[in-house]
């Protein structure tokens, strides 16, 4: 049920700028606020208790937010089991940025890196909200979980200096293909579509550049591998820089 009443929702429309433009004003004050926050001589060496109170802070409003989103579509109204059950992995990449921002763990941290940076991205630029404008409960639920995901992957890399090594590439993949699978047989149980692994979904989306069922599976596993290989690389290159340095000096 809509908080008011709202048209659709439109791609690329007044709605869509206004989240673009809130998106980047926020990205650029979380990283001014996590440089603030640095207390180790370098970026993401250690944490003082400015940083942890802001990011348990951060954790309880993500929490906050998308527990009452669930909530909403639990009720008997807006209940389907296509949507309504939390097997989205963006459903899954928002208890991840909570844990990240609680406890500035690396396992937590590589997760929201890779699923925030590229995964979540996808859905801030094509996003499959097939649903009511600003301000319907949709459009404010959607809008919230994917800012707030993105959002910490940014204040954890570019504002307190957290860095990805390959051991996170790794866990990442692991993790990701333990609910793929999981999120694909559910489907075929179910009927559903979580995930879009079993179907395109009908809102337009860049899979629609990737073939047909299975292909654009099979394109998505090859551009993931890469695209988080791509985004792993130059930060290990700089880290082994600095030790070849520190080595040097010594």
């Amino acid at each position: 049920m809509p908080l008011i009443a709202a048209g659709r929702f439109v791609a690329y429309g007044p709605s869509h700028w206004a989240a673009l433009g809130v998106f980047a004003v926020g990205c650029a004050a979380l990283v001014a606020v996590g440089r603030a926050q640095r207390t180790a001589p370098e970026a993401g060496e250690g944490f003082g208790e400015q940083a942890k109170g802001f990011g348990r802070a951060y954790a309880l409003a993500i929490l906050f937010v998308m527990a009452g989103t669930q909530v909403h579509t639990l009720l008997p109204e807006e209940w389907r089991i296509g949507g309504s059950l939390p097997l989205q992995l963006c459903d899954i990449a928002w208890l991840t940025a909570a844990g990240a921002l609680w406890t500035l763990g690396r396992r937590w941290y590589a997760l929201t890196y890779y699923w925030g940076l590229t995964l979540s991205v996808q859905g801030l630029l094509t996003p499959a909200l097939n649903g009511g404008d600003y301000p319907d409960i949709d459009y404010l639920a959607f809008w919230g979980m994917h800012l707030m995901i993105v959002w910490a992957a940014v204040y954890l890399t570019w504002g307190l200096g957290m860095r990805p090594d390959w051991r996170c590439y790794w866990f990442a993949v692991a993790v990701t293909v333990v609910w793929a699978a999981g999120a694909f047989v559910f489907n075929e149980i179910a009927g559903t579509n979580y995930g879009y692994l079993n179907s395109k979904p009908s809102t337009g989306s860049a899979l629609n550049l990737l073939g047909p069922w299975p292909w654009y599976v099979l394109a998505e596993v090859v551009i993931i591998l890469l695209g988080w290989a791509l985004i792993t690389w130059p930060w290990t290159r700089a880290q082994a820089r600095a030790r070849a340095r520190a080595r040097a000096r010594r």
